[in-house]
């Protein structure tokens, strides 16, 4: 079992592949009261056109249907999971984002038997047309209360004025209309694809003994008999460079407008240490840029046209990337000015990088007590080929001249798109 540790913060992660193709990874945690597991899938909610690995025919599956099948997954024949894990003492729960979906359990006791669970209950599919129809009726609530919630409209207009065809300018659950399609047929053929072992990670962070651990999977994983998987070509549409609409403007049932500033990266196709480095550079520069210890950000602030939620972010994955810069405001006509004026001329000073660097290894060591926050980034990095234990070794490499290269590629009015809410009752703007 190969064991890596980090030499500054003294933590270590035991991993081992099965011969299925399942990465099973450990973070020894002495001490630690709690133990969070997580089984991830690399199948997210962009990954809707895709080559089978065994006939090599092309599949476009409705959109949504990640999202959709990680509901399903909870459902079997004996009953609901939730029930199973609450009978252990341990909660559970699922997400999907736009390049994974993870199933989860949090415990103080009965690890093993909950490993089990989670396992078995995520690799044995059950669909039926009854229950696929029920499901279809309980997302449609979901995506609804969604078309509801201003911020979720807030950032769901940016990605389709960002992007002109791939498909992180979709909503993660779909849309009613897509998840409509959806049938049994097509929910097996995507789980038997994505939902192979060679696809996975499992992910275990607690005062547990690595070699247990994987002793128990290896066990669990003995008689499920999967067979080898080759790579699954995931067929993204050729994104353009330039971003589909200048701004998007909504009405919604705000007390305070909201604003978000999108900057399309065109650069992608990057992995691993590149793609780790494009990340901590860029996010250096927004925490120079509009951190809260910015003059930027003072000024904005003293002015009242920001509160201290406003949040600058940079998304990066191998097929996207973008940075989201957002929050309430009394006058976006009157932030976004300042914002476009300022943000390419701004100054970044050695202080000022020294400062966010800083924050970066605070935020790196804290990772290490929090077992979900540790889990999520683990997994996030993971599925970008990026190690963990890199960090702190590229952080401590980007220099001011970095920053500055890049701001001038990423922070132009080019690759800018804007959406705004505004109160139902504000007189607004015209795009």
């Amino acid at each position: 079992m190969p064991v890596y540790t980090d030499p500054v913060v003294k933590e270590t992660v035991v991993r081992h592949r099965l011969r299925s193709g399942l990465e099973v990874a450990v973070i020894p945690r002495k001490g630690q009261r709690r133990t969070y597991a997580t089984f991830t899938a690399h199948y997210g909610s962009i990954d809707n056109r895709f080559r089978l690995p065994d006939t090599g025919e092309v599949l476009e599956v409705p959109d949504g249907i990640a999202h959709f099948l990680e509901h399903k997954m909870f459902e079997q024949p004996g009953g609901d999971v939730f029930d199973d894990f609450a009978r252990l003492g341990a909660s559970a729960n699922a997400y999907t984002e736009y390049l994974t979906t993870t199933y989860l359990f949090s415990t103080t006791a009965h690890v093993d038997e909950c490993l089990e669970i989670l396992l078995n209950f995520v690799q044995e599919p059950y669909f039926t047309e009854q229950n696929v129809e029920k499901e279809k009726g309980i997302i449609e609530q979901e995506i609804r209360m969604y078309l509801d919630m201003p911020g979720d409209r807030l950032h769901s207009n940016l990605m389709r004025a960002l992007y002109q065809r791939h498909p992180v300018r979709l909503d993660i659950a779909g849309s009613v209309e897509s998840i409509r399609t959806i049938t049994p047929e097509i929910l097996y053929r995507c789980y038997e694809t994505f939902y192979h072992p060679s696809n996975m990670l499992l992910l275990v962070i607690g005062d547990v003994d690595p070699a247990h651990v994987i002793d128990r999977v290896t066990a669990n994983q003995a008689p499920k008999n999967f067979q080898p998987q080759g790579p699954i070509p995931r067929l993204m549409p050729q994104e353009p460079p330039a971003v589909a609409e200048r701004r998007v403007e909504r009405r919604m049932a705000v007390a305070l407008p909201l604003l978000a500033v999108g900057y399309k990266d065109p650069v992608h196709e990057l992995v691993g240490p590149d793609l780790l480095r494009r990340e901590l550079v860029t996010g250096l520069m927004w925490q120079m840029l509009l951190g809260k210890s910015s003059p930027l950000f003072a000024s904005l602030y003293e002015a009242g046209l920001i509160n201290d939620r406003f949040q600058a972010r940079y998304t990066a994955a191998p097929t996207f990337a973008h940075s989201v810069l957002a929050g309430e405001t009394p006058d976006p006509e009157a932030l976004f000015g300042r914002l476009a004026e300022e943000l390419p001329r701004a100054a970044l000073t050695p202080d000022a990088l020294e400062r966010a660097k800083r924050r970066e290894r605070g935020e790196y060591v804290g990772l290490f007590d929090n077992p979900g926050e540790l889990a999520y980034v683990y997994n996030s990095l993971y599925f970008r080929q990026i190690d963990l234990f890199a960090v702190l070794d590229v952080l401590e490499r980007v220099t001011l001249a970095d920053i500055e290269e890049r701001r001038a590629e990423h922070v132009r009015e080019e690759l800018r798109a804007t959406s705004i809410v505004w109160p139902e009752d504000a007189p607004g703007s015209s795009a």
